[in-house]
């Protein structure tokens, strides 16, 4: 079994990865609210059902991502908790 150390080393490692995935993540949001705002622009006035539908799928991907987000940062949270009882 490994020692503490080597178990907060680990749990560090992962808060890194975790802190890099959420920045990650939030550069795609920035990168898919760009593409929604070309979109927009590019459609402006368009009641085509498949643009509407697309606009629809784009504010569910962000909508998704910003979940995932506040998930790791919840897997974080847990994991600095357990670190703190070590």
């Amino acid at each position: 079994m490994a020692g503490i150390d080597e178990v907060r080393a680990g749990i560090d490692l992962a808060h890194q990865k975790m802190q890099e995935g959420i920045a990650v993540f939030q550069q795609g949001n920035l990168v898919l609210e760009e593409a929604q705002a070309a979109l927009v622009t590019a459609t402006q006035g368009s009641t085509q059902e498949e643009m509407q539908h697309a606009h629809g799928m784009l504010a569910e991907v962000t909508q998704t991502i910003n979940g995932v987000q506040g998930t790791l940062s919840a897997a974080i949270n847990s994991t600095q908790g357990y670190a703190g009882r070590l």
